[in-house]
């Protein structure tokens, strides 16, 4: 053998032994480093292990709520447009005894997100993974807890002055006026506990049902605008055009046909981007959702040749009164050529 491929193999075995420390052999990548892993490992768990230190008062939560969350919740977390009640259905007597005594008798109509949490620590980190809807994870550590704050104020857990923070916040899981709702003796707490479905296994010829089990009552179809625009816009999302009549077939079937329809407009581009920036949420094509429709907007501006700078500003610093009492929050985080190209797909086509 000669002396450049002995080199050239003693290269390839100092290259594959440093190799073996990072990845495993035969498996694409690399171990993920301690850094990479404390930027996901941001879960809370009920006995607050995670929790990073900060507070947040409830006057200051009401400041971030009214900004960047009652528009979609409603001032009191009331709302049942955009989304179910948050608040409401719970007692004192029930932060006292710690079970919500309408989830037992059944008298709430609809039960509300207080009325079924346990933990409070599951509320804030929800809160902190997901929240804003139009920008998650963009609240700072102190703004969570004012806003966990004062969610917990409106349902009347915590006093006007209270201080929410990693010190004080076992006080307020002392006042969940569910906290001993929690089951556990169940599949999914206990891999031997009892799961909550029923099942036989098929592996040949298997029947195949085509039961429709839910269906949306057809005097609410189209309440609240067209449901398959309401969507978050990342990830594979399906949804049922509601602004159409109900299908008489299967809805699998028809589902994709209808996915495709919603997709195939005129400015794939325009609504693509309506969609990533969860203008969806508020508003639909043609239909009043919390806000107006964009054909509506366009109608109003029609012929005004300043209406594009005009509602660039609406969008970036926010608005209320202009069509309802319904504020519109501020989406600053939207990129100006997003932003140029909705606007002008909005004034000119819907």
């Amino acid at each position: 053998m000669s002396r450049s491929i002995k080199a050239a193999l003693a290269l390839v075995i100092a290259a594959l032994a440093t190799g073996a420390a990072a990845a495993p052999p035969n498996l694409p990548g690399r171990p993920a480093t301690a850094q990479e892993v404390a930027a996901w490992d941001i879960d809370v768990r009920p006995d607050f292990t995670g929790l990073p230190k900060g507070s947040g008062s409830v006057l200051a939560g009401q400041a971030v709520w009214e900004g960047k969350c009652a528009s979609c919740h409603g001032t009191f977390g009331e709302s049942n447009e955009v989304f179910t009640p948050l608040i409401g259905g719970t007692t004192a007597a029930d932060a006292a005894n710690g079970r919500v005594a309408s989830l037992v008798n059944g008298r709430q109509p609809q039960k509300t997100t207080l009325m079924k949490l346990a933990t409070v620590s599951t509320l804030w980190d929800y809160i902190n993974r997901a929240m804003p809807w139009t920008a998650p994870k963009s609240l700072t550590t102190d703004e969570v807890y004012a806003v966990t704050a004062y969610m917990l104020n409106m349902g009347e857990v915590v006093p006007d002055d209270f201080v929410l923070s990693d010190r004080t916040i076992a006080q307020a899981q002392q006042r969940m006026p569910n906290r001993k709702g929690m089951v556990t003796n169940h599949g999914l707490w206990d891999i031997k506990g009892k799961p909550d479905v029923r099942s036989v296994v098929c592996m040949t010829n298997c029947p195949v049902e085509a039961t429709v089990r839910s269906s949306l009552p057809e005097a609410a179809r189209n309440a609240h605008g067209n449901l398959a625009l309401q969507t978050r816009g990342f990830g594979a999302t399906r949804g049922v055009d509601t602004t159409q009549a109900a299908p008489t077939a299967r809805l699998a079937a028809v589902a994709p046909a209808v996915a495709t329809a919603a997709v195939s407009g005129p400015d794939k581009a325009a609504l693509a981007l309506l969609r990533q920036h969860a203008c969806m949420a508020c508003h639909a094509i043609d239909t009043k959702v919390i806000g107006p429709s964009f054909k509506a907007v366009r109608e109003k501006y029609q012929g005004d040749s300043a209406a594009a700078a005009r509602l660039a500003d609406k969008v970036r610093q926010g608005s209320a009164g202009t069509w309802d009492t319904i504020p519109m929050p501020a989406q600053a985080q939207v990129k100006d050529a997003d932003l140029a190209a909705m606007l002008a797909w909005i004034l000119a086509t819907p």
